[in-house]
């Protein structure tokens, strides 16, 4: 199995449970881990024949963006059917951090895997 990532993808969205959260903008931050068999692009050189990581950052931080959930857990669960409908991805591994939700600590958030690895 490949594996086609996209690390540290930071997008602005309104995420929280507080009332505070629900009137402003907080940083998300996301790593994906996609796999995808990259033989075939490999051999022919062609975008069409893998993954385009440009497509899935695009759609991914188009819905964040738009979206208004209270959980990270449910913002992480969103995205990762989108990822793995749209893009058709067998296996995808997610992490959303939501950066100084917790005092003392760097980042805190939710790590998600969906899907089988081949």
């Amino acid at each position: 199995m490949d594996i086609i990532y996209i690390r540290e993808l930071r997008v602005e969205t309104v995420i929280g449970v507080y009332d505070w959260e629900r009137r402003i903008r907080q940083p998300v931050v996301m790593d994906l881990q996609m796999a995808a068999d990259i033989r075939r692009a490999a051999a022919t050189d062609n975008i069409d024949d893998t993954l385009d990581y440009k497509a899935v950052a695009k759609r991914v931080i188009a819905f964040v963006e738009g979206s208004r959930f209270q959980l990270v857990e449910t913002l992480a669960e969103r995205i990762a059917e989108i990822v793995l409908k749209e893009f058709r991805v067998e296996w995808l591994r997610l992490e959303v951090n939501k950066k100084g939700a917790v005092r003392g600590a760097r980042d805190v958030g939710v790590i998600i895997e969906r899907g089988h690895k081949s």
